[in-house]
């Protein structure tokens, strides 16, 4: 059936217009947002790295090191505060030692026992160690230190430069005393100079001493080749041997100052300023040396 013509024609006007719905579509991000995001990411990483360099530093054993070396100089120094600054305490030795000096030593007999020498070699305190030492050989005609020849293999093994020494007596012959002493050292490159340990008149003169010393001497410098080391102490120096052996270097013995008092020409070379030190490995007190010179003038001395 064909629809009414003037219905269709109402129903035309009549219809309203439909508007079409708008589909809303998601804004994409600005590129600028992106970018910020970025450079926080970047940021938090470079924190996050820095932290860990942060706690490396922290947790390294160089770093507690330094923080330790620091403070225990800052402690010195606290310490020291109204001493004199040439003539320190060294807890770890027991002593005082004259800080002028940067080569330090220790000479021993058999009044220290067994030594332990690794553990004098391992010891230090604020750069003081000991680098050499001088060991008791004989004495007299008969006399042969006991642990001599275990000092003298033991110490060179962990780097410390000895020396032998003989005790000398006024009353014996001094050659015979020189060819003695010479049986039992055997010095070789490297070595320090033999030492002649002078320190008792045995109840002759003067001048008996000085002629059987210099025998002595003139013997042992001729077989080794270099002149031997004089040890005693400043007032036997001073009253016995001063202008008579002034060719030959000395070792003299003046205990607890902080420094030697002896005539600027005098030919000193090495100090025995304290008979008190403690020393790690050795379980007695010991006497502690300090050489005037420095790294250079110690090789020079050293026997080739």
């Amino acid at each position: 059936m064909s629809e009414n013509p003037v219905n269709a024609y109402l129903r035309t006007v009549a219809a309203p217009k439909r508007t079409p719905v708008k589909t809303s579509v998601p804004k994409k991000a600005p590129a600028k947002r992106r970018a910020t995001a970025k450079k926080k990411a970047e940021r938090n990483w470079a924190g996050y790295v820095a932290l860990a360099g942060l706690l490396l530093v922290l947790l390294s054993p160089f770093y507690y090191g330094y923080v330790i070396k620091t403070f225990s100089a800052t402690w010195r120094w606290m310490r020291d505060i109204g001493q004199d600054p040439n003539y320190r305490s060294y807890k770890s030795f027991g002593i005082k030692i004259p800080t002028a000096y940067h080569i330090h030593g220790i000479d021993v007999s058999y009044a220290q026992g067994k030594i332990d020498w690794q553990k004098v070699r391992s010891m230090e305190e604020d750069s003081v160690r000991i680098r050499f030492a001088f060991v008791k050989a004989t004495e007299g005609l008969l006399g042969v230190d006991p642990y001599f020849k275990r000092n003298w293999r033991e110490a060179p093994k962990v780097s410390i430069t000895c020396g032998a020494y003989h005790y000398f007596h006024p009353n014996k012959n001094g050659l015979w005393q020189a060819r003695f002493f010479l049986q039992n050292a055997k010095m070789e490159p490297g070595d320090l100079p033999p030492v002649v340990d002078v320190e008792v008149m045995d109840k002759v003169s003067p001048q008996k001493m000085r002629k059987e010393l210099t025998a002595y001497l003139k013997h042992v410098e001729k077989k080794v080749g270099v002149k031997p080391i004089i040890y005693t102490g400043l007032s036997f120096y001073t009253d016995y041997l001063a202008g008579h052996f002034d060719e030959y270097p000395l070792w003299i013995a003046h205990y607890y100052k902080s420094n030697l008092k002896v005539h600027k020409k005098t030919n000193w070379w090495f100090w025995q300023h304290s008979d008190i030190a403690r020393v790690n490995g050795i379980n007695h007190a010991v006497d502690f040396d300090a050489f005037k010179g420095d790294s250079l003038d110690f090789e020079k001395l050293l026997i080739r």
